[in-house]
């Protein structure tokens, strides 16, 4: 949606799609409010929406009012998933991204409880262990329920990824609607990042490590480099299925967030329990 949206001539999308500026507690993001305010610098009287697309938002407890402060008529477009879904393909893009070492999804699961803690937690994700906690990261239930405790909920759009699957051009008209443009006619919509999966998971440190050196020592940017080599080190195809136990186990964790994101966003989710 952050791709489609991005396209529109009347909506300035950040060119830097996840910012992260506003979830201080957390993810490592853009530094200054500078550096944030530039990447809207060509925005323009003719986008009458302006806007970023930064993931950790709904996690962090602190983002929304940060959001709020510096703009207090803030709007909110939420992507919502079957957490049984989302928590595998969370894990997938931490190996990606290089923070998560342990490729089997199960083991990763299993290792939660000792990550809360500070034990097993990778030297590239010790600056944000959260991103490694894939139940409590997949409970949107809870995210939204705090927002809906600081905005009001004709400020906030939820939007279900099956939506988004099953009819991608009546959510975009929704999602244009919501922020006051015209439909601009878009007739494609191309799926964008499908069930990315990590060839050499030393390879995304490799990378990781480069990064974070680059940042210590205050180096400039890499130009798009870092990103060109998980592009190189990314293959795609379906995520094979969890096994049986593994499913129940992750569908009895999540049965009561997702009770409350049914009353919370009106809609009956009963296929997310199978």
């Amino acid at each position: 949606m952050a791709e489609w949206l991005s396209q529109h001539p009347a909506i300035y999308f950040s060119p830097r799609k996840e910012p992260h500026y506003f979830n201080t507690e957390g993810i490592v993001g853009t530094a200054t409010q500078a550096d944030y305010e530039a990447l809207f610098a060509n925005a323009g009287p003719q986008h009458r929406a302006v806007g970023e697309g930064s993931t950790h938002y709904l996690y962090s407890p602190v983002a929304v009012g940060n959001i709020l402060a510096y703009q207090p008529e803030a709007r909110f477009i939420v992507s919502l998933r079957n957490p049984v879904e989302m928590a595998p393909a969370l894990h997938d893009e931490c190996l990606r991204q290089g923070w998560e070492t342990e490729r089997s999804f199960a083991k990763a699961w299993a290792l939660q409880a000792g990550r809360r803690e500070g034990r097993g937690v990778p030297a590239t994700a010790r600056r944000d262990p959260d991103r490694l906690l894939y139940g409590p990261y997949c409970q949107l239930g809870q995210q939204l329920e705090r927002l809906y405790n600081q905005v009001s909920a004709d400020r906030v759009l939820t939007l279900l990824v099956d939506d988004l699957r099953g009819n991608p051009a009546v959510v975009y008209r929704q999602c244009l609607e919501f922020l006051g443009v015209d439909d601009d006619g878009r007739q494609a919509f191309p799926v964008v990042n499908s069930a990315p999966r990590t060839k050499s998971v030393l390879l995304s440190q490799l990378i990781r490590r480069t990064s974070m050196l680059r940042d210590a020592l205050c180096l400039p940017r890499d130009w798009g480099l870092a990103k060109a080599m998980r592009r190189l080190n990314t293959a795609t195809g379906d995520r094979p299925p969890l096994p049986p136990a593994l499913k129940d186990e992750l569908a009895d964790y999540f049965a009561a967030d997702i009770a409350k994101l049914e009353g919370l966003v009106r809609r009956d989710l009963s296929g997310w329990h199978a």
